[in-house]
């Protein structure tokens, strides 16, 4: 099924002529059996086989998390079509709209849930970290956080919990000390937000992370590169292992061998994040990028090509040149791991040294890895041996399905009659205030720093 690639090592020519089931297997893609059929197909019209790094880079972009193949259908009916009251300006990694005669703001909102269920504390805090990376990669400047959050019964027995399931007082501890530490630590307050607690949300808590933020009209940047012979530059956090199909398992069901994707969670690093934000701000501000995005949910098997796409190009990388975490890497981990801390720009090639310099000069880690090319595909090497070559439009279209569906039938019944008034005023009041739903969530709010 794995034929080795001449001429480099860790990357295979695969057959998907016998058992797809088993490349799916064997590989650890999320790909559906129709899926994988398409893959087959798509290849056979090419008439070669599939590197592992490609079948990776398609299982990236075919996610439920990168191109909502089960939810666009029904978001298309609902959502994409309601008229706001003020003009959008533009929908790309956050939402941009007006908001003075000079500024606009840009807003980011998205959950964490499946990280957060797994490792709470990283998994608030990768979110908190990907929403600053969503707004700062459009020029804004984050200026304010918020947070609802929606957990179990925290004072669920013990035993009542289904094998694998952490306890819901786990959880939150760890979710908001993840969101507390890194918020505090790059300096963005947390000004508001929604602790709420319910037993369908045991096991599989809601962690939704927002980010507001502002820039003048002038400075806007969108996410997309500029122009044939633009240069790719990685900046920021080394590439590692952590994070590895984070998006195929933020995908998935939770269940009790999800303990195994602990992997799949990135490691979040605020220390790293607060001056590469403040980087990414300056060179946008010294007109010195034609693009700019930021390393989230597939890695650079996403970023590269999207990047590209969206200006009507490709792209060529010499995947060596990124920077590593720990040796040994595999070129297919290299391309889909989501590492977190993470910015790509594209710059026009005379203007790379430039780029280069304020990187140094910021501390951050910054290297070129590839060009902007004419032709709509993904073409990566490896020490000189091309091991992916992408047709982008095929990449990123996905599937899309039209699944079916049941809204719950709600029997409310008759109207109750109004409870007699209580013997006990104060009693009553204390049981209501006790309650986690009513209670004061100050011991959660105090710990975010809110007045930066």
């Amino acid at each position: 099924m794995l034929e080795p690639v001449t001429g480099t090592e860790k990357v295979y020519h695969v057959d998907l002529e016998g058992d797809l089931t088993k490349v799916v297997e064997n590989l650890g893609l999320g790909l559906l059996p129709d899926e994988i059929e398409k893959v087959r197909k798509h290849f056979l019209e090419e008439n070669r086989k599939p590197t592992d790094v490609e079948l990776q880079a398609i299982d990236q972009a075919w996610s439920e998390h990168c191109c909502y193949k089960s939810s666009k259908s029904i978001l298309e009916e609902t959502v994409f079509g309601l008229e706001s009251s003020k003009k959008v300006i533009a929908r790309e990694d956050a939402g941009i709209m007006e908001f003075d005669s000079e500024h606009y703001y840009a807003v980011g909102l998205e959950s964490h849930n499946h990280p957060s269920a797994l490792d709470p504390y990283g998994g608030s805090a990768t979110g908190i970290g990907g929403i600053l990376r969503d707004v700062v990669c459009m020029g804004a400047q984050p200026i304010a956080l918020v947070d609802p959050l929606f957990f179990g019964d925290l004072d669920l027995p013990r035993e009542e919990l289904a094998d694998g399931v952490k306890h819901p007082r786990y959880l939150m501890g760890g979710v908001v000390a993840g969101i507390r530490d890194y918020g505090n630590r790059v300096g963005i307050p947390t000004i508001a937000g929604q602790v709420s607690f319910h037993p369908q949300y045991t096991g599989n808590p809601l962690v939704t992370v927002g980010c507001v933020g502002m820039v003048r009209k002038d400075m806007m940047i969108h996410s997309r590169a500029g122009a044939v012979g633009d240069v790719y530059i990685l900046a920021g956090g080394r590439t590692g292992r952590d994070g590895i199909h984070g998006v195929t398992f933020a995908s998935r069901d939770l269940d009790t061998g999800s303990v195994d994707d602990i992997g799949a969670v990135q490691l979040g690093d605020p220390i790293t994040k607060e001056p590469l934000m403040h980087l990414c701000l300056e060179l946008n501000e010294m007109k010195l990028l034609t693009g700019m995005k930021d390393l989230g949910g597939g890695g650079l098997s996403c970023v590269v090509g999207e990047l590209a796409l969206d200006g009507g190009f490709g792209a060529r990388v010499n995947l060596e040149k990124v920077p590593l975490k720990v040796e040994n890497m595999a070129p297919w981990e290299i391309w889909v791991s989501e590492s977190q801390e993470r910015m790509m720009f594209t710059v026009k090639p005379e203007d790379v040294d430039r780029v280069l310099a304020r990187c140094e000069a910021w501390d951050v880690e910054a290297v070129p890895i590839g060009e902007v090319i004419t032709e709509k595909r993904n073409i990566v090497r490896f020490n000189g041996v091309e091991i992916l070559n992408l047709d982008l439009e095929f990449t990123t279209g996905g599937p899309v399905y039209n699944r079916p569906y049941n809204l719950p039938d709600y029997d409310t019944g008759p109207a109750a009659p109004l409870p007699e008034y209580p013997a006990d005023l104060g009693k009553t009041i204390l049981d209501l205030v006790s309650q986690p739903e009513v209670a004061s969530k100050d011991w959660v709010i105090r710990q975010y720093d809110h007045e930066v």
